[in-house]
């Protein structure tokens, strides 16, 4: 992948969820000059396991050949759906980028007890791996999970997306459309 390519082009996903029935995904296509050219959206249960399904889902209906890599607002959303970037990756053979904002002990305590018993997810949060700080231009610190290329290709990445605060725009205009998709489906 050509980094410096103003034409690169980014699927940003983020979420927005009330309540405790769904939660409802926002996918925006941004070229690295700031253009976008596409969006899609689909819901996950909040509480479920369908996460990854739901990603998937909006990669299927954009359709698109041009996407180059594929950013995550977080691999746990909507009450612990966890998100498999690895499945994605395999699934779309493009690379995947989880970004968080903020650092964590982790989530295993807070799985067990609201899923006490549930192996599946707490495995399935496992598998995500450690998260590698990345510090921006600006000296703010955001957290990273890349599959399909390797830590340091997906920090310049972050930061070729990352114009103004510490979240890449595609992710913040996914996660400002997904606010208002779900509020106006309410």
């Amino acid at each position: 992948m050509h980094i410096p390519k103003k034409g690169l082009r980014a699927l940003g996903i983020a979420e927005s969820y009330s309540g405790r029935e769904h939660s409802t995904l926002a996918g925006i296509v941004m070229r690295k000059d700031l253009i976008i050219d596409g969006c899609a959206f689909s819901r996950v249960a909040v509480g479920g396991m369908d996460a990854t399904e739901g990603v998937l889902a909006i990669v299927q209906t954009l359709d698109r050949r041009d996407i180059n890599v594929i950013f995550l607002s977080g691999c746990v959303i909507a009450f612990f759906n966890i998100i498999d970037p690895r499945q994605i990756h395999e699934c779309t053979g493009l690379p995947v980028i989880c970004v968080t904002y903020e650092e964590s002990a982790g989530l295993d305590g807070d799985i067990c007890h609201h899923f006490p018993g549930d192996t599946a997810r707490l495995d399935a949060y496992r598998r995500l791996g450690d998260r590698v700080p990345h510090i921006l231009p600006d000296r703010q610190t955001v957290y990273l999970r890349s599959w399909g290329f390797d830590p340091a290709d997906a920090g310049r990445l972050c930061t070729a997306f990352t114009h103004e605060g510490k979240i890449p725009e595609p992710l913040r205009v996914a996660r400002l459309s997904a606010r208002a998709a779900h509020d106006f489906a309410r």
